[in-house]
């Protein structure tokens, strides 16, 4: 193998993959999971492929490091947009690895063969967002057939997006809603988590002020609330402060603050 950057080889690993075409759950989870994974000691192995991978390197390195496993040398940008990541992830004590020689560019059969090298790398594999085609599934399948734990987000069943992510769960994949189950998996403790308020962009501070802990309120409700700047992004804004664990969605489809402050 050719790499650029640091390898650390007793360093606890996760695969994330994903689709190429991913919605906005899919681009909130695999920055959410990333960085916290990352946060608590796990380097988080990807492909560095558009869409889902690229998320998750970037989450990886808000809270720490990540390896990206390449389909061409090292010293190749693909694709060329991510030239400036691969240079940050190895910067950043990461890695840039490829079983390609220095000056090989990508061919379409390279990159089914490099996932074997994420699953290969990675204690278990994590499949944010996949369709039932999605060239994502190979990673996850190889790693099912190494005796690897494979773990997958679910997402809707109106979500072509998703389909790949359930075949995945009924085929024996772990079902996860948090970064904290996959560390617990692990053995690992996750970081202290920070305060509520220190979580939150300006936006969604905006919608926490609206909420409170012991009565929730339907979307509609909360879009009555807001100004109308906050409402369009409303939906994702809701998601990604679930996905940080300071609301909670009920089964009436009401939000609340998850803590009483």
């Amino acid at each position: 193998l050719y790499y650029r950057g640091t390898l650390l080889p007793d360093a606890r690993r996760i695969g994330i993959v994903g689709a190429r075409k991913f919605s906005g759950y899919g681009e909130a989870a695999a920055l959410e999971f990333a960085e916290h994974l990352a946060a608590a000691g796990v380097t988080v192995v990807s492909g560095a492929a558009r869409g889902i991978d690229t998320r998750a390197h970037r989450g990886a390195m808000r809270g720490g490091r990540t390896v990206a496993v390449l389909g061409c040398g090292v010293d190749i940008a693909y694709p060329p947009e991510n030239r400036r990541l691969l240079t940050e992830i190895a910067a950043a004590g990461g890695a840039v690895l490829s079983e390609y020689a220095p000056g090989t560019q990508p061919l379409p059969m390279f990159f089914p063969a490099r996932n074997r090298i994420i699953s290969g790398l990675a204690e278990g594999v994590l499949v944010v967002e996949a369709a039932r085609r999605s060239g994502s599934l190979i990673t996850a399948e190889m790693a099912l057939s190494e005796g690897r734990e494979v773990y997958a987000i679910p997402g809707s069943i109106y979500s072509p997006q998703s389909g790949g992510c359930h075949n995945l769960i009924r085929a024996g994949a772990r079902l996860v809603e948090s970064p904290r189950e996959i560390l617990e998996e692990m053995h690992l403790v996750a970081p202290p988590r920070r305060s509520a308020r220190a979580q939150l962009t300006p936006e969604e501070a905006h919608v926490y002020q609206v909420l409170s802990f012991d009565h929730a309120l339907t979307m509609d409700e909360i879009i009555d609330s807001l100004p109308v700047s906050t409402t369009t992004s409303l939906p994702l804004l809701l998601l990604q402060m679930q996905l940080k664990g300071v609301i909670i969605e009920n089964e009436m489809h009401a939000y609340r603050r998850a803590e009483r402050n």
